[in-house]
């Protein structure tokens, strides 16, 4: 395996999961929901133990930054729990990155870290710091819904890993190209990205240096991912081309959008659109540009590993997701 990249091993039942927050918790209003989501993974024969912080919700965040990162690394580093399934992203993960010794992590055996939105913040410092894989995909607090579409429903399957791992879009997902161009593509290389609102925060700081990673990567070349949850084009604009700035895109076999989840009465700012922003930071890129992929905040979304190997195809605007989790 490339060293680079370390897949944790598949979950088993019997398995110890910490659900733990590193960025929002949950308010008592929402607890039936956080107890049907736990019931979930209960119900996947997995032993579900809650962090200190998880029921709690203080001016944004579960606890201090200090507090958060202490919590995540201990159960990071506990040789009984196999998996680390936060209820949701938030708003301050940035917070807990200057507290987490990447050192420890990157000596300890890897272990699932699974959500998104938010906690991208940690996954990509994770992978590029410590050559974990962890998982881009549905949170758990959505994981009780009875309605869960078929597509997110995979998680289930790709916790149970490994091998490889085909996951069609949806059937309502229209994918196509940047450049308009309706020929079919395919991109292979490893995964990397997330949230474009917070992952955009990293660019220039140690925890964002994907030139470094890449330089470790034999032979494979990075696939960026990326999903706009609530940034208005400008900002957009000014996200990639700091990611851009910072060589998130460079010698990269592709760069891949995810639905957007950004409410139409910011969606464009007068003539310019998220379109355009996308279009202006890297519309001359050489390499091929996906929109409207089965990323993000808008269902169905793929279980993404970060750093695997991978292929994402797309032909008459049908896109498939193929994985090597060996």
């Amino acid at each position: 395996m490339n060293d680079a990249v370390r897949i944790p091993r598949p979950l088993r039942s019997g398995d110890v999961v910490a659900v733990v927050a590193p960025s929002s918790g949950v308010r008592p209003a929402m607890h039936e929901r956080l107890d049907a989501s736990l019931a979930v993974l209960r119900d996947q024969g997995l032993v579900v133990r809650e962090g200190r912080s998880l029921r709690r919700q203080i001016k944004g965040a579960s606890a201090s930054g200090r507090e958060r990162a202490a919590e995540l690394m201990e159960v990071l580093l506990d040789p009984e729990v196999a998996a680390v399934v936060p209820p949701w992203g938030g708003e301050l993960a940035i917070e807990v990155l200057e507290f987490l010794d990447f050192e420890r992590l990157a000596a300890a055996s890897p272990k699932w870290f699974s959500g998104f939105s938010d906690l991208s913040t940690v996954q990509v410092p994770l992978l590029l710091r410590a050559g974990w894989a962890s998982l881009h995909g549905p949170n758990l607090m959505q994981l009780w819904d009875p309605a869960l579409d078929a597509v997110s429903a995979r998680i289930f399957d790709l916790w149970r890993g490994p091998g490889e791992w085909r996951q069609p879009a949806g059937p309502t997902t229209v994918a196509r190209c940047m450049d308009g161009v309706d020929e079919p593509v395919a991109i292979e290389g490893r995964l990397i990205g997330g949230c474009l609102d917070s992952l955009s925060r990293l660019a220039g700081t140690p925890f964002g240096d994907l030139a470094a990673w890449r330089a470790r990567l034999t032979g494979d070349r990075p696939i960026v991912f990326l999903e706009i949850a609530e940034l208005p084009p400008f900002e957009v604009a000014r996200a990639l081309r700091g990611l851009r700035l910072a060589g998130w895109f460079d010698d990269a076999a592709g760069v891949v959008f995810g639905r957007s989840a950004v409410a139409p009465e910011i969606a464009s700012a007068g003539d310019f659109t998220e379109f355009d922003a996308i279009q202006r930071a890297l519309g001359d890129l050489p390499c091929p540009v996906l929109l409207d992929l089965d990323i993000g905040h808008v269902a169905p979304q793929w279980s993404i590993v970060q750093g695997a190997r991978s292929t994402i195809a797309v032909s008459d605007n049908k896109a498939e997701l193929i994985q090597h989790l060996a």
